[in-house]
């Protein structure tokens, strides 16, 4: 061992080996796809708070991503180092929408395939997902449903609350009763004709009816 070989520091020797090109060039492209991504995602957003962080997060994490598989990509036993490292990172934040985990794993696949150099995969496939999203998310086929709840003082009011529902609704369904001293809850889930709501005032007048309650229904609702 020579006197040079005990100073010869191998962080130096990889920072040697980096190439500035090709991590503009993969950096320029990510953050491209990044605000793609972004973009498709404002556009086929369909709940009701939007969030912006999210969104700016889908670019983040887009680049952070290609950054680490240029890493990866370059040496071996860095790649083995980061699947230990990455391994106990564990994330707290809940998903709200199924759809944003669809937009979470684009983002990375994005950056993984921009990092592995398969550029054109990355540009055409990301270009696919996008349409396909905007086509499929913003169509709607049916009417959304809603669920409304009916808080009555006896069977007769009941009836008729029943009956006035079925009169001014499309389709209708009942999907839980209640019934307790005095009071009786009925739930019904309910497609309204040109989204008229007007007959909840009319069914919270009859006699008998204490409380009329209506709010839009996105399937999670157990009855």
């Amino acid at each position: 061992m020579t006197f040079n070989d005990i100073f010869r520091s191998s962080f130096l020797e990889n920072a040697g080996s980096f190439a500035p090109m090709d991590f503009l060039l993969a950096m320029a492209l990510s953050f491209a796809l990044g605000l793609f991504i972004f973009y498709v995602y404002k556009k086929t957003f369909n709940g009701v708070m939007y969030s912006a962080s999210f969104g700016i997060s889908l670019l983040g994490l887009t680049m952070i991503t290609t950054m680490v598989i240029l890493a990866v990509t370059s040496n071996v036993v860095l790649s083995l180092g980061m699947v230990g490292a990455l391994s106990i990172v564990r994330f707290r934040t809940a998903i709200k929408e199924p759809m944003d985990i669809v937009f979470l794993f684009w983002s990375i696949a994005a950056g993984i395939v921009l990092g592995a150099g398969l550029i054109p995969l990355a540009v055409l496939s990301s270009a696919f997902i996008g349409l396909v999203l905007w086509i499929y998310v913003n169509r709607k086929n049916v009417a959304p449903p809603y669920i409304i709840i009916i808080s009555c003082c006896n069977e007769e009011a009941e009836q008729s609350a029943v009956v006035a529902v079925k009169a001014a609704v499309r389709k209708h369904l009942l999907k839980s009763k209640t019934v307790s001293p005095g009071n009786i809850e009925i739930t019904m889930e309910v497609c309204l004709n040109n989204n008229d709501s007007g007959f909840i005032n009319g069914i919270s007048t009859l006699a008998g009816v204490e409380n009329v309650v209506m709010v839009s229904y996105n399937g999670e609702y157990m009855g």
